[in-house]
């Protein structure tokens, strides 16, 4: 039998903490919290509920947490979760089976399924995906600081049960990652050497907009499911921009 640890990044998320830590100890003994400096009561709920919490200061990279993460444990294999994120009952016995099985040959995808302002979506922005979750820990780096993903070259096997991702909790909620995310993307982009122009802005928002409306159906999901999609137009619209601001800083 192998070990496993579960690893949580966070910063003031006591709303979500104790049902998170609760949620991870039904696949392992060992849930891990790295914080980036909560100023509520997330780091206090998590030690209270049996997490060890480590800290690590906020530098605009998700990438660069969840590696720090790694360096925290010993576990053979690891398991990142959001705080927003909760393991349904059937992915918790297959994480189980996997643990028990013992064999660090393969790394695990899952399902996610977002619900947001009250609602379950199906279609468009906050379609159910497909997530890369649990590795071996020796085996797995992390790239890129918003939208980031992990680098492992293990055969990538699907685990049966989902995620459940509340996402928004509200308005105010989705405005700040829009614009956390929008700067993050724009600043690495532009390290990058990525460059636009005011057409290639706009061409690149109407056509995330038609991806998600019409390509993944986005108003399937009704009158929120429509709005999300006028919601991803601006959030493209807005990452360029921000880019194309850094470009004329550069000139000037």
């Amino acid at each position: 039998m192998s070990s496993l640890a579960i690893l949580i990044l966070t910063k003031n998320e006591e709303e979500n903490i104790v049902d998170v830590v609760e949620n991870a100890k039904k696949c392992t003994p060992e849930v891990l919290v790295i914080d980036s400096g909560s100023t509520d009561k997330t780091v206090e709920l998590a030690k209270a509920h049996g997490a060890k919490v480590c800290f690590r200061a906020w530098t605009d990279d998700f990438a660069a947490q969840r590696n720090f993460a790694l360096e925290q444990t010993t576990a053979d294999w690891v398991l990142y979760l959001d705080a927003d994120e909760r393991l349904n009952d059937e992915l918790i016995q297959s994480v189980k089976a996997v643990v028990e099985e013992g064999k660090l040959d393969c790394q695990f995808s899952m399902e996610r399924k977002s619900v947001a302002f009250g609602t379950k979506f199906n279609h468009g922005v906050l379609k159910p995906d497909h997530v890369a979750r649990m590795f071996p820990r020796t085996a797995v780096t992390w790239v890129h600081k918003v939208h980031e993903h992990p680098e492992c070259d293990l055969p990538l096997r699907f685990l049966p049960g989902h995620i459940e991702h509340y996402t928004y909790k509200n308005w105010h909620h989705w405005e700040g990652k829009l614009c956390q995310y929008t700067t993050i993307w724009a600043e690495e982009a532009y390290k990058r050497g990525k460059r636009i122009s005011l057409s290639g802005i706009f061409l690149h928002s109407l056509g995330g907009f038609f991806k998600m409306f019409v390509s993944r159906v986005g108003f399937l999901d009704g009158w929120m499911g429509t709005y999300m999609c006028f919601n991803h137009f601006f959030y493209t619209l807005l990452k360029y921009l921000k880019l194309y601001e850094l470009q004329r800083a550069e000139k000037k």
